[in-house]
């Protein structure tokens, strides 16, 4: 790993990195990383400036660095580089998280292990109108900055004689390195262009370019040079679209099989070299013959299991009916193809895409089976954190609002059906902007976190909570008889979220603002009672924050009279200020005192004539 000091002039730095050869160079301050200068940062440098290459390195830097542990796959690194538009990266100790070194793009693709798919595609397919072009008397600024725009890494340089060059990043960087003037491209261009015709596969430019040590190569169509490819542009799609050329390969390789009985060589040539685990079995099933590759992919060796049953591979997970199923499909149509669950040598269980193919003598008799199959537990495992992402929210875990709509239009079936009532419940922080302008988006990553946790600690196991976006949630209460019930859960959840928080050292407070909307008296549909909800919401922070609100006008007139009476109580209990007089019961004929009845101060009349308000009933129903 190539380092150097912040203050380091550019133009040593340029130096450096050309002497090694390499693409970047990491900025390190104190034993710390704190930037990265690679050659596509050597675009974004005004070579007309004056003094540009006695600039400090740290000016122009990219920072921070990003990074990836050293245990993490190689897919892994991949897919950072094509979703985060970058093609370096610095690898850690996943304890330590000291540096180690740096991966590349290039160190990707020359490390895949995908030569059959790179040999399925052509160099043509990678071309596009998209490469950009100059003449050989445009200034070198004015290509860089052309190259910035258009997020390339090379460009065409068409020569006054009719030929073509090319300019790249790592040019630049020599030319920084000798401290070059604004020079006219033509003067400072590669004229040496390797070419390939646009049906070369990608196997073959792959390895040329490794070969003669170049990382870009013109692609030529009728006698014109169309573009250029380099090494991002033989990663780019590359594992998506390899599983469908995997499978456009098995169903090719069945057919090979198919024939083997009237061109063995070719079969055993095609047996011998597959990636994919290959087993052949006679028309019992007893195992005949495997390839290298079943001995990669299984653990066993051919020894270990020629004349056994392909039983031995059997992970148990499938019942009886699913291989008799099999067999069926097998003996109808010749053929079968599936995902199947299999175990290797040392116990452990994974997915295959498995293809078994009869194999029949002239006379229409079975003679063999062959097998073929690779491991897709990759696979699998993209498919499900693509699921995952789908209907998760990724930093708090919680379903996301597709998910929610779907649970929501499920519930609002059932209580159709059921004639039921449900709740949704638009929860909304309080001031939650404030600790992430003033504390940073980290701790309130971190908060989000801690508020998910304590809605799913205030709610039922059939309700629902998710979050939609920024510091907004949903709640889904089901089967829901009257308001009562939903009142306490609101009041739960906006006592819990105002309980404090202790992040990074600091003790959090925020409150909630909650907005609720019944099935069928606010919305019949999921659009109409998230709506209202969130109506109700808003009414909610009108009111004070840290409170809830109905959105039905009449509901919430008595929810709020009801809270108002219940707080007003609590305060004259908590304050004292409760009174009790006695009203005396006379006998209207004598005029004779008969007894009395107690009777409290207050604003709301007992209904007794007194004007007073009959504070028992009010305080019995406070308990």
């Amino acid at each position: 790993m190539l380092t150097c000091a912040p203050q380091t002039p550019l133009y040593e730095v340029a130096e450096r990195m050309r002497d090694a050869a390499v693409s970047s160079i990491v900025v390190v301050d104190d034993g710390e990383p704190v930037g990265i200068w690679t050659e596509h940062d050597a675009l974004r440098v005004d070579l007309g400036s004056r003094h540009i290459h006695e600039r400090p390195v740290a000016e122009v830097m990219s920072s921070p660095v990003q990074g990836i542990a050293a245990d993490a796959h190689l897919t892994d690194a991949a897919h950072r580089f094509r979703d985060q538009h970058i093609r370096h990266l610095l690898v850690t100790d996943p304890a330590s998280k000291a540096p180690l070194g740096i991966i590349s793009l290039t160190d990707v693709v020359l490390n895949q292990g995908i030569e059959n798919y790179l040999h399925f595609r052509t160099v043509g397919t990678l071309v596009g109108n998209d490469n950009a072009r100059a003449d050989e008397s445009e200034p070198l600024s004015q290509v860089a900055a052309r190259m910035r725009e258009a997020c390339v890494d090379a460009v065409l340089i068409a020569l006054d004689d009719g030929g073509n060059g090319i300019l790249t990043e790592r040019d630049l960087i020599g030319l920084i390195a000798r401290r070059a003037d604004d020079l006219a491209v033509g003067k400072v261009c590669t004229r040496a262009l390797y070419t390939v015709p646009a049906e070369a596969s990608l196997y073959h430019v792959r390895n040329m370019m490794n070969d003669r040590g170049v990382r870009h190569i013109g692609v030529e169509r009728d006698g014109k040079v169309e573009g250029l490819v380099s090494f991002a542009d033989l990663l780019s799609g590359i594992e998506l679209a390899y599983v469908d050329e995997l499978r456009s390969a098995l169903e090719a390789r069945d057919s090979a099989l198919a024939s083997s009985q009237r061109n063995l060589q070719l079969a055993e040539k095609v047996i011998e070299t597959s990636l994919e685990g290959i087993m052949i079995t006679d028309a019992s099933g007893r195992i005949m013959r495997v390839n290298p590759g079943f001995t990669k992919l299984t653990g066993y060796t051919a020894d270990e299991v020629i004349g056994e049953s392909p039983a031995v591979l059997q992970s148990g997970r499938h019942d009886k009916a699913f291989y008799d199923r099999m067999w069926s499909t097998l003996s109808r149509e010749g053929q079968w193809r599936g995902e199947i669950w299999n175990r290797r040598k040392n116990g452990e269980i994974y997915p295959e895409l498995l293809t078994i193919t009869a194999i029949t003598e002239e006379n229409g008799e079975i003679s063999h089976y062959a097998a073929l199959f690779s491991d897709i537990s990759e696979l699998k495992e993209n498919e499900r954190q693509i699921r995952h992402l789908a209907y998760y929210d990724p930093l708090t875990g919680l379903p996301n609002r597709r998910l929610f709509y779907d649970r929501l239009s499920m519930a609002v079936a059932h209580a159709h059906r059921g004639r039921g009532r449900l709740a949704v419940l638009f929860v909304d922080l309080d001031h939650f902007k404030t600790i992430n302008d003033t504390l940073g988006h980290a701790v309130g990553d971190q908060l989000l976190e801690a508020v998910a946790g304590k809605l799913k600690g205030c709610l039922r196991e059939d309700d629902s909570v998710a979050r939609t976006g920024g510091d907004e949630f949903l709640v889904l209460l089901p089967d829901v008889e009257d308001f009562e019930p939903v009142a306490d859960v609101a009041r739960r959840v906006i006592d819990s979220v105002a309980e404090p928080v202790f992040l990074q050292g600091r003790e959090l407070v925020v409150g909630c603002s909650i907005g609720i909307a019944f099935y069928p008296e606010d919305g019949m549909d999921e659009e109409q009672l998230i709506k209202h909800a969130d109506i109700a919401m808003y009414r909610a922070k009108q009111r004070g924050r840290n409170t809830y609100s109905l959105f039905t006008p009449a509901m919430n007139r008595a929810a709020q009279r009801r809270l108002d009476l219940e707080t007003g109580l609590r305060a004259a209990i908590e304050q004292q200020q409760l009174s009790l007089h006695y009203q005396p019961l006379v006998d209207a004929g004598t005029g004779a005192l008969r007894g009395a009845k107690p009777c409290c101060a207050g604003s709301i009349p007992c209904g007794d004539g007194c004007g007073r308000t009959n504070s028992f009933r009010w305080l019995r129903k406070l308990a």
